[in-house]
């Protein structure tokens, strides 16, 4: 397949980035309320999402926010500090109109607290808060103590708020949350020699996030190898990262009906599999996003038979230039999310937040549309496990697949949907002169 020719141009709906209300700030801000302090818990786009989450809060308390906390997690086990992440100066610089952001608490505010920020009040803010709750319950606190700790700040803030506030959170994550330097520069020489590898395919390239990662597949409770071995380096690495969850009295663990219902992490054959029948042939230039692979040498040989031109972070950038991400792993995520946001194609294996936002990402860069192939997981069990089924059939219902993700790639959100997935029409406005253009040149970020 000729990677110019997978996605439908007349699908191409003209949209561009439009972010309403967030251009039009004020002169001088208005005197803040207080002090906002927020805690990101999980891993990079986890982290991402509190960030954004946070900056519209802020806005709607007319608060000064302090550059979030990152909490060290028990499975991702990343000490990273924002800065190391992101870009903190350009983050401050692109919010300067809308929210006041601050690196850390004034002097005379620390020593009101001890200089203990635990001593700041923690207000327990629920899940999917509404605007409401904000301007009733946080507000008046904040005017009171003129700071206040919200911790966790995961999924704290509604889908659903007013536009000018949805419009912060399209500033902050479509335009102002940008990679950190180093993070930049080696994810740019990344992705041009992923361009210069694919020169068979006019410099396009296929990305997929592979999620057969140990903890996943640990995770999900699925049987893939079978027998002792695996069993028992599944059992150590689920206690390791979730302690007895798995074995609470009560708890049923149906391998069979996970699969069945498109629960379980796809192989690397699986994936290579699924590719061939869409159509992409043996030249397609692939690159792997992913962790460290369960069982890598046995697992990935098959993929890389079928996919010879299959490149990695680990083969695209040196030793010496990955070195100072090693231990890292939401740095290492970053790079590996913009090759991913840079590429013709995206396929998504097993959802999560990496997906969520590429999704959005995509589709902000992509004139609206996710050029993103998330495949139906039920369906793929019922073609995997069928022993009568034939390549003429599979391939027929493989492409019927990527057309129907062809066609879902310009959606409009919904109101019990993520923005930061489903960009228009919150972001994005459809363009002036509303003509398609019938072009095979890729627009880049």
């Amino acid at each position: 397949m000729q990677l110019m020719n997978v996605w439908n141009p007349k699908l191409r709906q003209g949209w561009k980035p439009c972010i309403k209300h967030a251009q039009s700030g004020f002169s001088e801000l208005p005197k803040s309320n207080g002090f906002l302090i927020i805690e990101a818990n999980g891993g990079l786009n986890q982290q991402r999402l509190s960030i954004c989450d946070a900056v519209a809060v802020a806005g709607l308390l007319n608060a000064t926010l302090v550059i979030p906390i990152f909490h060290l997690n028990s499975v991702w086990q990343d000490s990273s500090k924002f800065g190391d992440i992101f870009d903190e100066e350009f983050f401050i610089y692109a919010l300067r109109n809308r929210v006041n952001v601050i690196r850390e608490l004034p002097e005379e505010v620390l020593e009101k607290f001890d200089h203990n920020i635990s001593n700041i009040v923690n207000l327990r803010v629920k899940a999917w808060s509404s605007p409401k709750y904000y301007l009733e319950k946080v507000l008046p606190k904040l005017v009171e103590l003129k700071a206040v700790r919200i911790a966790p700040f995961s999924n704290r803030l509604a889908h659903a708020v007013p536009s000018n506030i949805q419009g912060l959170r399209c500033l902050c994550n479509f335009e102002a949350l940008r990679f950190s330097g180093p993070i930049r520069m080696l994810a740019a020489k990344m992705v041009d020699r992923m361009i210069k590898s694919s020169s068979k395919s006019g410099g396009r390239y296929v990305s997929v996030h592979l999620r057969f990662e140990e903890d996943m597949v640990a995770f999900s409770c699925c049987i893939y190898d079978g027998g002792e071995e695996e069993k028992h380096e599944m059992d150590i690495v689920r206690e390791r990262s979730w302690r007895g969850k798995f074995r609470r009295r009560g708890r049923v663990i149906r391998p069979g009906a996970n699969r069945v219902d498109g629960k379980c992490p796809l192989t690397p054959l699986e994936v290579g599999m699924m590719l061939r029948g869409m159509g992409f042939d043996n030249t397609t230039s692939l690159y792997i996003a992913a962790g460290k692979i369960y069982k890598v040498e046995k697992h990935m040989a098959p993929l890389k038979q079928m996919f010879p031109s299959l490149q990695t972070k680990d083969s695209l950038a040196s030793i010496e230039e990955l070195s100072p991400f090693m231990g890292y792993s939401s740095r290492l995520a970053a790079l590996d999310y913009t090759v991913c946001l840079h590429s013709e194609v995206f396929v998504t294996t097993q959802g999560g937040n990496f997906p969520h936002f590429l999704f959005g990402h995509r589709r902000y860069f992509y004139e609206g549309h996710a050029k993103t192939i998330k495949p139906d997981k039920r369906k793929l069990a019922q073609l995997f496990d069928n022993p009568n089924i034939r390549w003429h059939g599979f391939k027929r219902q493989l492409l019927d697949m990527l057309r129907h993700n062809d066609l879902k790639g310009s959606e409009l959100r919904k109101p019990s949907n993520s923005l930061y997935m489903h960009p228009m029409p919150d972001c994005m406005c459809r363009k002036s002169d509303a003509k398609i253009e019938h072009s095979n040149t890729t627009t880049t970020a």
